[in-house]
């Protein structure tokens, strides 16, 4: 019986860095981070201007702004069912 909780001790121990590895994406490039700082200044977050006690509520509308600009460029499927 200790043998057998040892083995899944130890499987379920060694599959966690697997998982969490998987679940990685791609890192960003220098050039995205700076266009994402450039959009996230245009949606009217300054981060040179922070007030500390509504920093995240400022970045966080300024990313709903951004989010709502792009939800409204993304053109929708239309529904007559032809097909190219």
């Amino acid at each position: 019986m200790k043998l057998l909780f040892y083995a899944v001790a130890t499987l379920s121990v060694s599959a966690v860095p697997a998982v969490s590895f998987a679940q990685s994406s791609e890192p960003l490039t220098r050039a995205q981070v700076i266009a994402e700082l450039i959009e996230v200044e245009n949606a009217g977050f300054h981060p040179a201007l922070v007030d500390y006690v509504e920093y995240p509520g400022n970045l966080q509308a300024a990313e709903a702004r951004i989010a709502a600009k792009q939800a409204k460029n993304i053109p929708t499927p239309t529904a007559n069912g032809s097909s190219q």
